[in-house]
This record gives structure tokens, sequence and C-alpha cells, in this order.
């Protein structure tokens, strides 16, 4: 089964001025961000405002993203939703688009205890066997964690459950989490300002949000790393860090989204109740970016 690696992208969601999906934004997007060397791409997640988009809208992207993807890269679409019947239906789109696998968070507001988590991941893997599926732990978002025991349980009885996305920066639990299966469970972080020390740690990547607006640090920081290179590995991560910082770490989508609109890709806007940025923060934000990417050779405009 394939699986995530390296620098996979947590994509926005262009959306027009109707509040439709923006398509062409999204091939604008998947192609420049695959030109920029990612691994992997992870559309409809968090960074892709997914619970402000429909079931429709949300298997909409996912096919255009698979598409204009066209094999170069692997596409993992993340299928989490409230209802678990929505949760199915994504993942059985995604699968019959031509996803090469997908991810579910927790269950989303509720609390939900072991019991009920370990027996949410199973119903959905028997019902899509043989499809690679990845846990998302986003406590912070969701409410909801995976303690290492359901994560064991949970591979243990699942075989297309391969690993899992995590975003809190626990790194205790982060090593807890690769220890699943014997160390044969797969494991990015979404921490971006720190993708290169939980590689060191034994994870696969990063699933970040930054990268997929800076893909450039992000990929000259983990080549390094991959190939031995830990001076310039450690330069770069510093970098990611700084892109970080100026786009609030993805805290406030409409920073990356105007973010790339300054670069010359159809972004669009965020969805309400979110508001886009204003202008003054719209100057402040382009007087940054030129300073960074002019202080490490990046280039701003595509």
């Amino acid at each position: 089964m394939k699986k995530l690696s390296g620098v996979t992208v947590a994509m926005v969601t262009p959306i027009d001025e109707q509040d439709k999906p923006d398509i062409c934004g999204l091939k604008e997007l998947t192609d420049f961000l695959i030109e920029s060397g990612v691994d992997c791409l992870y559309p409809c997640g968090t960074t892709g405002e997914m619970l402000k988009l429909s079931t429709e809208e949300r298997m909409e992207v996912a096919e255009a993203v698979v598409q204009a993807a066209g094999n170069r890269v692997p596409v993992f679409v993340h299928c989490g939703a409230l209802r678990e019947d929505d949760t199915i239906r994504l993942l059985e789109h995604a699968r019959s688009v031509g996803a090469d696998g997908a991810g579910v968070v927790t269950p989303i507001f509720f609390g939900t205890d072991e019991r009920a988590m370990v027996a949410y991941y199973e119903r959905l893997a028997k019902h899509m066997e043989g499809f690679p599926i990845y846990l998302y732990s986003i406590p912070q978002c969701a409410a909801n964690s995976i303690s290492t025991a359901s994560a064991k349980a949970i591979a243990a009885n699942c075989p297309n459950i391969i690993g899992i996305k995590y975003s809190y920066p626990d790194v205790n639990q982060t090593a807890e989490y690769l220890s699943v299966n014997e160390g044969n469970f797969s494991v990015l972080h979404g921490c971006d300002k720190a993708m290169v020390g939980f590689m060191a740690l034994g994870c696969d990547g990063t699933v970040s949000g930054v990268a997929g607006v800076f893909p450039e640090p992000f990929v000259k920081a983990c080549r390094a790393f991959k190939s031995g290179d830990m001076e310039n590995a450690v330069k770069w991560q510093r970098v990611c860090a700084k892109f970080c910082n100026t786009l609030h770490n993805g805290g406030d989508l409409s920073y990356f989204k105007e973010a790339l609109k300054l670069r010359g890709i159809r972004a669009g806007f965020v969805r309400k109740p979110q508001l886009d940025l204003q202008e003054k923060d719209i100057d402040n934000l382009k007087e940054e970016l030129e300073s960074l990417c002019k202080e490490y050779g990046i280039s701003l405009i595509l």
C-alpha cells in the first residue's frame, strides 16, 4: 500500500466570488505544488476548510485534485466528517475517483471514549478493505485524541489503517505512536516548525499547511535531511519557521490564501464566518514576505 512521506501538503480550497470551490484555482495550485517538488497532496483537511464545505463540494474538490495530479504524486483525501455516513460516502468517493488513500479525523466535538474510538475506525476500515487510511488526531480542534492503546488496537485489527497524522506538538505522544505495530506504523507530524526534529525521531515526514503556500524551504529541508546533510536541514528548517510565523501558522487561513494570491495563485477567499484580511494586513504581509523571499532566494511572484 502507498503511504504518505516527506513533504505532504495540506492544501487550501480556493473559493471563488460566488462562494463555490474554484476548480481552475485548484488545478493551478496542484500544478504549482507538484512542480515545487512536494511528495504528496492532502486535500479537504483542516487547511482545506473541510467542515465549511458540503459533502458534495468535498467530493468535487477531491476529484479535481486527483485528476490534476495525474499520478505524478500520491493524493490522500481527508474524509472525516461529523456524521459517520458522510465519512463513508467520502471514503467511497475518494477510492472511486482514484485517490491513493485517505485520512480520517477522530470523531468531532462530542466526547468519545476509547471503546467508541476503536469501534469507529474498525467499521470504516472493514468497509474500505484494501484502501489505505490514516488516522488523524488534532485534539486541539476535534476535542478528541487517539491514545496509544487505541492506535495499537486499531492497527492490530485493521491492516489497511497504515498510520497516523498527528497535529499536536507532543513529542512523547509522537514517540509512542512510533512504537505502534512494532514500528511498522507510518507517523507524520503536523508541526511545521519542527519537521526535521520529528523526522529525526522517526516520523516519515510532515503534513504541512505552510508548505502549501511556500513549499520551497520545506522541500529543501526534507531533501537535506534525507541526504544526511543535517547542517542544511537545520538551516532550512529555521527558514520554514520564519515563514510559519509570517503566515500565522495556519491559525488564520486568510493569511494562506492572501499569500498564495501574492504569489500569483488563484486562491480566492475564506468561507464565512471567517473573514478575509483587511487591506492594511495584506500590505504588511506583502512587505514581510518580500523581505523573507529576498533574504533566502525564493521567488515571491511565480
